[in-house]
């Protein structure tokens, strides 16, 4: 397939709204989309599925935090799987989480991540930011990074591994300047990091 074919396909896409399993797949085959490891079971009918990955770090401040003040933001302190392999969140503990699939969008693509209604129904929500912006990760792929939040009053125990959340994608005109050239951005992050945000907010 061309590239002109394919953007005609991703077009009409867009023109659909969201990208069915069929043109993810498609995406997939023409380099527009990278997912690695790829796993076709988890191509949904409008979305794919990403795995929770390895690693886990909770978000632990000990006073006010300064979001221009980088010394004062939460440190990540790494946590430890249980003996049976588990990940144990527990009350009101926000934790962040690499996906297991590092992902790659062209300019022409765009996505939207969010948690899963089996997920919400134990009191878990998975969300950060929603938005994976046209050129994330193309070069090399990059980890999404998940903010995980117990809801109940007893630790939830998660599976690494597992299904955690779901990507959707859709088609875009193609972006002026794609994410991975902006400053401060997280598309080349293969592991969890912490917040940039000190790196362009300031005092006033």
């Amino acid at each position: 397939m061309t590239s002109v074919e394919l953007k005609v396909q991703l077009e009409e896409a867009m023109e659909r709204g969201v990208l069915t399993d069929r043109a993810i797949r498609r995406a997939r085959g023409t380099g527009e989309l990278r997912v690695e490891p790829f796993d076709d079971a988890l191509v949904r009918p409008a979305a794919l599925s990403l795995r929770l990955g390895h690693e886990a770090f909770t978000l632990a401040a000990t006073g006010p935090v300064d979001v221009a003040d980088r010394s004062t933001h939460p440190e990540l302190v790494p946590k430890e799987l249980d003996a049976h392999g588990r990940l144990a969140i527990e009350p009101g503990e926000v934790v962040l989480a690499p996906t297991l699939e590092k992902i790659g969008l062209s300019e022409n693509l765009v996505g939207l991540v969010d948690g899963t209604s089996d997920y919400a129904r134990l009191g878990i929500s998975v969300v950060l930011c929603g938005q994976v912006s046209p050129g994330f990760g193309r070069d090399t792929g990059a980890v999404l990074t998940l903010e995980i939040v117990n809801h109940l009053r007893q630790p939830v125990l998660l599976y690494p591994g597992a299904r955690i959340c779901n990507l959707m994608l859709f088609a875009s005109s193609g972006s002026e300047l794609p994410y991975g050239e902006m400053p401060h951005n997280y598309s080349n992050d293969h592991a969890v990091v912490a917040s940039r945000l000190a790196d362009h907010v300031r005092h006033n």
